[in-house]
């Protein structure tokens, strides 16, 4: 592995004596998650299971219980993966080459001849072709889709995302949807046969039982990676050591001081997600096992190991906007050197970009907390995302400063107003 210098260089201010957040117990969390024996913690990969045992042992050095109706700290679930075993695809004629076809499937085999079998869409010159793709996936019906040769490129980028097995939830409705890079036509002869495999996932999830048990308080990262990739100097591990085994020993020492404060007034949730980088299924499965109005807010931590523009003792909110979630951080960090303000990358649209998300379209003040200036991150998704790239003594003072910001919700000071789910898209 390359190695590079451990970044020291600004100015961290000691921000709240109460809350001792070990650097050692950080350093110890990151080195072992991003460490080359768990080959990037890539989601369905037998190294995601030693992370989510890693996680669990130290729930339990933390002393946090499982959640209701659970023996473990393990939350599994199991997905159903859908590839295609063969295909055959045929426009007006002549054969289509498998560069320029991609399908998104579910467990049936399907074989199509012309528009009264399934719906025929377009995108066009001109038009935007992410804007287009995400529009048709969303659809709930089987489509097949021309895409015009002028979106070779976009295609040809988002060809090998989609040519990977689609996951879905056993008792989820899916659809059938072939993307051909090809011209227009209603002379069409496709057919699909699948491949089905059951796989199962875990989230890590413990709590500290509050005086209030109906009200809960919710921190999150996500613990998986991107894995193997294209060897880079001879590096193939995408370590994942910002993003985000940083946000997952931050939520694990918020465990252990919250641990340390007795019986919190609103009952805690802490939870390490998996499967972030492949859709956020960690998420979407445990959204659905609480019920949602009973979640007062989401600290979702993202990628905290290095500086924000705005100085060592800064992070940033995304979605800031949507709920007083932010301002009621600003409020509980005032009379310290750290300040919490608006996620400043609305461009990079981070709000629907993390676990945040799938609770933000269920009503929750859920945001992600984080520092990274992602803008500009060499590291970001690269096999250089290794521990040595981290300011840790910054990662640890945010993490305290979460620790003061978060006191007045967890202590039923203040509770942020509910995110409008007609606004999330």
């Amino acid at each position: 592995m390359k190695k590079l210098f451990f970044l020291f260089s600004l100015t961290v201010f000691p921000l709240i004596s109460q809350a001792q957040i070990s650097q050692k117990n950080v350093t110890k969390i990151i080195k072992t998650l991003s460490s080359d024996s768990m080959r990037g913690r890539q989601a369905f990969s037998p190294e995601i299971w030693d992370a989510a045992n890693f996680i669990a042992d130290e729930f339990s050095t933390v002393g946090l219980k499982p959640l209701k109706g659970d023996d473990d700290y393990l939350q599994e679930f199991t997905m159903q993966a859908f590839s295609l075993k063969d295909a055959k695809v045929q426009v007006a004629g002549e054969s289509i080459m498998d560069e320029n076809y991609f399908a998104i499937t579910n467990n049936e085999d399907v074989h199509w001849t012309d528009p009264d079998d399934v719906s025929v869409k377009y995108i066009d010159p001109g038009e935007d072709f992410r804007t287009k793709l995400s529009s048709y996936n969303d659809l709930e019906k089987d489509l097949v889709v021309f895409v015009d040769a002028s979106h070779a490129d976009m295609f040809n980028r988002f060809k090998p995302y989609f040519s990977r097995p689609s996951y879905v939830f056993a008792d989820d409705k899916h659809y059938n949807k072939l993307f051909i890079l090809a011209p227009k036509s209603d002379h069409f002869n496709i057919q699909l046969t699948k491949k089905v495999q059951e796989q199962k996932l875990a989230n890590v999830a413990g709590m500290i039982e509050g005086k209030r048990k109906d009200e809960k308080v919710l921190f999150s990262a996500h613990y998986d990676h991107i894995g193997i990739q294209q060897p880079v100097e001879g590096d193939s591990i995408a370590n994942g050591a910002n993003d985000d085994a940083s946000g997952t020993a931050a939520v694990i020492e918020l465990a252990r001081h919250f641990a340390q404060q007795g019986q919190p007034e609103r009952t805690l949730i802490i939870v390490a997600f998996t499967a972030e980088e492949m859709g956020g299924y960690g998420s979407q499965y445990f959204s659905k096992q609480l019920n949602p109005d009973h979640i007062v807010a989401m600290f979702n931590i993202e990628m905290i190991g290095k500086p924000a523009t705005d100085g060592p003792n800064s992070a940033w909110v995304t979605g800031f906007d949507r709920s007083s979630f932010g301002k009621l951080l600003q409020k509980s960090a005032e009379g310290t050197k750290y300040k919490f303000y608006p996620d400043p990358y609305s461009q990079q649209n981070l709000f629907y970009r993390s676990d945040n998300a799938t609770l933000a379209r269920l009503g929750v003040p859920a945001h992600s907390i984080s520092t990274t200036p992602i803008d500009v991150d060499e590291d970001y998704h690269q096999v250089s995302d290794e521990i040595e790239t981290l300011n840790l003594s910054h990662l640890t003072n945010t993490i305290e400063a979460i620790a003061k910001a978060a006191d007045g919700i967890v202590s039923g000071k203040d509770t942020p107003t509910r995110v409008d789910t007609a606004t999330v898209e």
